[in-house]
């Protein structure tokens, strides 16, 4: 094992042991901060709240490119039988953002070392990836404002894919998500005289399976688009008809106009309904994560540094979409960018495990393969020899 090798593990374990929530990644920042600080980057803290930029720069090139990384946790107690298990109760790196800081950070100390690129690379440590609201911080922050760049790239694990292979593509590579709740108000009584009363679990349950036809019926078959409802309350008891129903759920689309869609078909469907039956319907509609929109040049810089690295027979550079959300979304409607996955494994215990599962840990064989992306990445966009995409916009 390399020196590098080592770092990198040591790095991924660290952090993988201190997990922090979204917009509480406190120490995570530091740490990062620190071991930036430590290579000979200019860091500045604090951006979007937590978030953590690095700037690089090496000869007299006016382009730069930023390289992302995710920092938050998920809510998870995770097993014990780890030597670097999570020593925050509650808390657990479920999704591997230990392993994408670590890669973005050996990066940073390869490129700070070695050089051999001309323009400034900035390693963008995101916070608050999982509910969706840390892109948009540090963009309200006024990020490409001090750290312009004229493209973005990002990284992300993917078990079930074998290690070391490379995924990406042009367009949407993932979709855009939207929650709704739904709020049924009727007149609840006794459950043994239902005809003085004005039942919204009747109501609800009417309503349930009328969106299941949303899609079926309503959106073009060539989109993909999915509704779920993901919870049904009540504020009854064994005996007793409630008075009211709260149904929650989330919906996944590429197209913004298939999620205008839904969200009519929605508030149409539960108002006719929920007149029907002499009750009323209220509809929260909120929009959580933009899709994520590939543009075709920077993936054409995505999968030469990939094929590089890992060879053709290893790189999908047109993978198929897939329906979970990402917060990169929003830096790739604000600048050219690419977002592409790296295969985690296939075997349980061997990088398999699911994502946002307790039994997921980041694969550590592929640490290496992600951070040599990022260096030929940057060398490759920063030379000339790759399009970076077009001059971000003042």
């Amino acid at each position: 094992m390399t020196d590098l090798d080592s770092r990198l593990r040591a790095w991924r374990h660290d952090l993988h042991r201190r997990p922090e929530p979204a917009f509480a990644e406190h120490a995570t920042s530091a740490y990062v901060a620190e071991t930036l600080e430590a290579a000979g980057l200019d860091v500045v803290r604090g951006v979007g709240g937590t978030g953590v930029v690095a700037s690089l720069t090496r000869g007299d090139g006016d382009r730069a490119i930023g390289l992302r990384a995710d920092m938050d946790c998920l809510p998870l107690d995770e097993p014990g039988t780890r030597s670097h298990a999570s020593r925050n109760p509650g808390f657990m790196h479920a999704c591997g953002h230990d392993g994408h800081m670590a890669m973005l950070l050996g990066a940073a100390a390869v490129l700070a070392a070695e050089g051999g690129f001309d323009g400034t690379v900035r390693f963008v440590f995101q916070p608050a990836e999982e509910p969706g609201r840390g892109a948009r911080a540090m963009l309200d922050d006024n990020l490409l404002v001090r750290f312009p760049v004229q493209a973005m790239y990002g990284l992300h694990n993917l078990p079930g894919v074998p290690a070391g292979h490379f995924l990406t593509r042009a367009g949407s590579i993932m979709a855009g998500e939207d929650n709704f709740e739904i709020r049924i108000r009727g007149r609840g009584g006794h459950a043994a005289r239902p005809h003085m009363v004005v039942d919204p679990i009747v109501v609800g349950a009417e309503i349930v399976l009328a969106l299941q036809t949303v899609v079926a019926r309503n959106v073009d078959p060539a989109l993909p688009a999915v509704v779920s409802c993901t919870d049904f309350s009540t504020d009854g008891v064994r005996n007793a008809i409630p008075g009211e129903v709260v149904i929650k759920g989330d919906t996944r689309s590429f197209d913004p106009g298939v999620g205008e869609l839904i969200e009519d078909r929605i508030r149409r469907l539960c108002e006719g309904i929920g007149a029907a039956h002499g009750a009323t319907c209220a509809v929260t509609y909120t929009h959580e994560f933009a899709p994520t929109v590939n543009d075709p040049a920077c993936v054409a810089a995505a999968v030469e540094a990939a094929v590089a690295v890992a060879g053709e027979e290893r790189v999908d550079p047109d993978c198929a979409p897939i329906m979970p959300s990402e917060d990169f979304g929003v830096f790739a409607e604000a600048v050219p960018a690419c977002f592409a996955f790296l295969g985690n494994g296939t075997e349980p215990g061997r990088g398999g495990d699911p994502l946002h599962s307790r039994q997921y840990d980041f694969n550590d064989a592929v640490l290496r393969t992600g951070t040599d992306y990022y260096v030929t990445l940057a060398r490759r966009v920063l030379t000339g020899d790759a399009p970076s995409g077009p001059a971000t916009p003042g």
